[in-house]
């Protein structure tokens, strides 16, 4: 079977657009993660060795390895997440005859919801590493290159508000109070992080993009 990640872009969106439950919003929200890391090594690529940035060179060259990491464990997440819905999606096709069928299904239905909530969480707080990968070399990069560090930080936002989305969906459906507290509270913590990140990015990068005198 070959995996989401390893597909074309026209066979991954023609997959996307298929009328199924998964591949679906998580996935896609991991894979503008991703592209939001390429972007960051792109940037970092074009910088290092270059003429006039020899200062930052070592923070770049850190930045780079990190983005890299958090590319691959983006693509990754593409398909952990279309396998995580599936799980729900066969939990609740599981026997409900009897009492302990019932018992069975239902604790198969609270372990699925967790790890559809799980992948997309995991997702958001790497997307939200991505940011702040940007934000850490704006200012630092090759001038050539900001409107691509601007491009990166926008995907990378998509993907955490994609991914929060998806995780805030699924914990009403998840019994453990204390659990679906405390991962609400990580979630809109992360997506204000995300947001200032974004807005401080783009507020830098604008003069060289004629946004603004």
């Amino acid at each position: 079977m070959t995996l989401l990640k390893d597909m074309t872009l026209d066979s991954f969106s023609g997959k996307l657009a298929a009328n199924t439950a998964a591949p679906g919003g998580g996935s896609a929200a991991a894979l503008s993660g991703a592209l939001g890391a390429a972007l960051v090594s792109m940037v970092c690529g074009l910088t290092i060795g270059k003429k006039g940035y020899e200062e930052h060179e070592d923070d770049l060259k850190s930045v780079l390895s990190q983005s890299e990491e958090l590319r691959l464990k983006l693509g990754n997440a593409v398909d952990v997440d279309a396998s995580a819905y599936g799980m729900v999606m066969d939990a609740f096709s599981l026997p409900k005859q009897t009492e302990e069928e019932k018992e069975a299904r239902k604790n198969a239905i609270q372990k699925a919801f967790r790890e559809a909530c799980e992948s997309p969480r995991k997702t958001s707080l790497w997307c939200l590493e991505v940011l702040r990968l940007c934000a850490f070399i704006s200012g630092k990069v090759n001038v050539n290159a900001v409107s691509d560090l601007g491009v990166g930080a926008t995907q990378a936002l998509a993907g955490l508000e994609g991914a929060a989305m998806n995780v805030l969906i699924n914990l009403p459906s998840i019994k453990d109070e204390d659990y679906t507290d405390e991962v609400r509270e990580e979630v809109e913590g992360i997506q204000d992080e995300g947001r200032i990140l974004k807005s401080g990015i783009m507020r830098d990068i604008l003069p060289y993009i004629g946004g603004v005198d």
